[in-house]
């Protein structure tokens, strides 16, 4: 019999989905993915998460019990590092703790993944969930690696100027080499997780809404790695948060872009280190005289004031556009 295993459609999953579904599919199990964010799926997280997380965890909780009764196991991995000497947000770390607490759910694979001593780590932790699914090492060995090779097609896809969804897409039909070209008037850097800026629902279409208002978008994601380390570097201290980094680094690529006419910020009321980064993007955007939006959500932030603000942004960008040229 196939065992099916649940993914649920939350927090890195917009980074790590196409390497856990092939890991998972080339060890023969069938991958269940959470259905995308409603509100029933948000309200079912709210009534069953702790008052004291951000809205993206409380969003976890909601998909994570979406998958209940439908698969066999739930993949939640305990997330503490995926870069060397760097951390991950402590409420990651918990969150499967959080979630055993809750009743009716299948067996969690809450594997650690701790990449901050050595990243041989991650092969580790591979092979410990593989065997739950087969004793055949090499068979284990093989999947991890192809899933590595998925992994890395998916990060040069967004690089490309695709978002994830697009990119998983172009993983199953095939895409070229050329970069998406740009449709709008301006182009906006949006910056923030990838579990706010891309999650639809939670930030109620921003990117659709960016684009129906000329403006083509561009984020974290369309970069390497080694250009976001690099503008990252100009801190004077390092970040330690993994996350975090990548947003100052990109923020700093793009306030030098001559091409990059603004810049929205996304983060999660209640989320510290977003406070921090945010900050120091917000400086630098007064600095560089750059047209910036802050944008602070949790479950009670209304649709008519988020699309207020973003309209008021964009008239901004309008005009210094218009004065620069």
């Amino acid at each position: 019999m196939t065992l099916k295993v649940g993914i649920p459609r939350a927090l890195l999953y917009y980074y790590y989905v196409p390497m856990w579904q092939t890991f998972f599919h080339e060890l023969g199990a069938e991958v269940v993915l959470s259905s995308p964010s409603t509100k029933g799926i948000l309200a079912n997280g709210l009534k069953h998460a702790v008052d004291e997380v951000c809205l993206p965890i409380k969003m976890a909780f909601g998909h994570v019990l979406d998958l209940a009764g439908k698969v066999d196991y739930i993949f939640l991995p305990r997330m503490v590092s995926i870069k060397k000497r760097e951390y991950i947000c402590p409420k990651f770390l918990g969150l499967p703790d959080m979630v055993r607490c809750l009743d009716g759910l299948p067996p969690l694979i809450d594997i650690n993944v701790n990449l901050y001593k050595s990243k041989k780590n991650a092969f580790f932790a591979a092979k410990e969930v593989g065997k739950l699914f087969t004793g055949n090492y090499f068979k284990i060995s093989g999947a991890y690696r192809y899933s590595l090779k998925t992994q890395k097609k998916y990060f040069k896809l967004l690089q490309l100027g695709l978002l994830p969804d697009e990119a998983l897409a172009g993983l199953e039909d095939g895409v070229g080499n050329k970069p998406r070209p740009g449709q709008g008037q301006f182009t906006v850097a949006l910056l923030g997780h990838p579990y706010n800026i891309y999650d639809s629902y939670i930030n109620m279409n921003i990117i659709r809404r960016l684009r129906a208002m000329g403006s083509n978008v561009v984020t974290a994601e369309h970069l390497s790695e080694q250009v976001v380390r690099s503008c990252a570097a100009c801190l004077p201290k390092k970040l330690f948060w993994t996350l975090g980094q990548r947003m100052i680094g990109a923020a700093f690529h793009y306030f030098k872009r001559r091409d990059v006419s603004g810049i929205v910020h996304v983060a999660a009321f209640a989320c510290g280190p977003d406070s921090m980064t945010g900050e120091l993007i917000a400086r630098e955007a007064r600095a560089a005289g750059m047209p910036f939006l802050n944008l602070t959500l949790d479950e009670h932030t209304g649709e008519t004031g988020i699309v207020t603000r973003i309209e008021a942004f964009m008239d901004m960008v309008r005009w210094r556009n218009a004065g620069v040229s």
